[in-house]
């Protein structure tokens, strides 16, 4: 595309007017998906009560523009976000200037943290000052912990990185499970937040990326939680399930437990991986491996190539689930995983991945009570999400569907626990 061509989209989206618009922007490793949506607002409470999604784009990424979910060439990538905004506006036939995009990779790292203690005042109510004391508490040691972690994956000591999203999982006072805290007596409070931190280099490409399209950026969110919390009616406080997202470069994994976001994982084997075995071992290039294996999952492949393919596949597939299991294995806080798995992404089209899954062994090292059942995520299960456009058909689909969701929570309508949470994230990282 030229640059005449991107200037004349960014200008436009800077004069945006009237309804309000959402863009959400799935910056994978294999496909940049734009999404562009209308906010409903509830007429009864004003509120926004969900995106209609009115134009999508999708554009193809080049083997040097990422890795392993982070940006590795800004402008390339910001020539393919453009490229899928301008089909998504296209379809749309409106130009839209705020924008939710997601963050993947191996350096995400999201985990949920428990505070308990006993107030010095029972009889006295929780207030506003009480509960920011806490939670800054949770917020500092869950700071640290992801701090020295991603300290001795990387090797640098003095690596920075930065809240992404906050969320309360679980908030016990005398062991009686409220949703908001503010306002209630008791002696012995349990206070339970999911926190997910980035690098600050991961960070401030996506930040270059939205700036130099002219967007405003109203969240930065970690793939698997914005997956979490906008699938399954996680609102009951009942839903437990397991999330299993394979993009390009990476595969993420998020656990829900009783309705909250117990944490996320991630490791650096994706669709592109399997692509690479294919060409390895069919003596080819990417982009025909690529094609093949497309094929292969839409079951359209020829007898005597699906058979290089499924060699190809096989031989990875192990590895593959070996990364699942030590990722599930460091779950190690609930007392029973989820019998539950949900499958989203691209890379789960793979036949081989739900056979491994729904194998006969593999979970049984692990903390499942009994074996796991294992569905694709539909495009119609995620909340306040709706496709008036026909063309969110697929389970590859689900993220930027899911990055929608957790976006409308920015333009209000959120719920006091999640405004709260995030009203204490602001305080505590300015």
């Amino acid at each position: 595309m030229t640059a005449k061509l991107i200037e004349k989209f960014v200008k436009l989206r800077s004069r945006q007017t009237g309804p309000r618009y959402l863009v959400s922007l799935d910056i994978g490793t294999e496909f940049v998906k734009a999404l562009i949506g209308e906010v409903v607002v509830d007429p009864a409470s004003g509120a926004p009560s969900r995106v209609e999604i009115l134009g999508v784009g999708r554009q193809r990424q080049r083997l040097t523009d990422m890795a392993g979910g982070a940006v590795t060439d800004i402008t390339g990538v910001v020539e393919n976000c453009d490229a899928a905004l301008k089909m998504a506006e296209k379809m749309a036939g409106v130009v839209a200037k705020d924008v939710v995009i997601g963050i993947a990779g191996e350096l995400v790292k999201g985990a949920s943290t428990i505070v308990r203690y006993k107030r010095a005042t029972p009889s006295d109510p929780i207030d506003m000052a009480e509960l920011r004391k806490i939670l800054d508490r949770v917020q500092y040691r869950a700071f640290e912990r992801a701090r020295e972690q991603l300290t001795w994956e990387t090797g640098y000591k003095e690596l920075e990185v930065k809240l992404v999203n906050t969320a309360i999982v679980d908030v016990q006072i005398d062991g009686y499970r409220v949703t908001n805290p503010i306002g209630f007596q008791g002696k012995d409070v349990s206070i339970q937040l999911f926190n997910a931190f980035a690098p600050m280099v991961h960070l401030g490409a996506l930040q270059s990326v939205a700036q130099d399209l002219d967007l405003n950026l109203v969240n930065i969110a970690a793939e698997p939680f914005a997956v979490a919390k906008s699938v399954g009616g996680q609102d009951s406080g009942e839903f437990s399930a397991i999330f299993i997202d394979i993009g390009g470069g990476t595969t993420d994994i998020a656990l829900v437990n009783n309705g909250g976001v117990e944490g996320t994982k991630m490791f650096a084997i994706g669709g592109r991986a399997f692509t690479k075995r294919i060409a390895q071992v069919a003596n080819t290039s990417f982009e025909k491996a690529e094609e093949m294996k497309i094929a292969y999952s839409a079951g359209k492949l020829g007898p005597k190539s699906t058979k290089v393919v499924e060699e190809a596949v096989n031989a990875d597939i192990q590895v593959w689930l070996s990364g699942v299991e030590l990722s599930l294995a460091e779950f190690d806080r609930v007392d029973h995983l989820p019998a539950k798995i949900l499958l989203c992404g691209g890379g789960t089209g793979l036949p081989q991945i739900m056979d491994a899954l729904k194998g006969r062994t593999w979970y049984k090292n692990l903390a499942f009570a009994r074996k796991p059942v294992v569905n694709h995520i539909s495009p119609s299960e995620v909340s306040r999400v709706i496709d008036k456009t026909g063309k969110l058909t697929s389970f590859a689909d689900i993220t930027p569907m899911g990055l929608a969701n957790l976006g409308l929570d920015q333009v209000g309508g959120e719920t006091a626990t999640d405004s709260l949470a995030r009203k204490l994230a602001r305080a505590i990282s300015a």
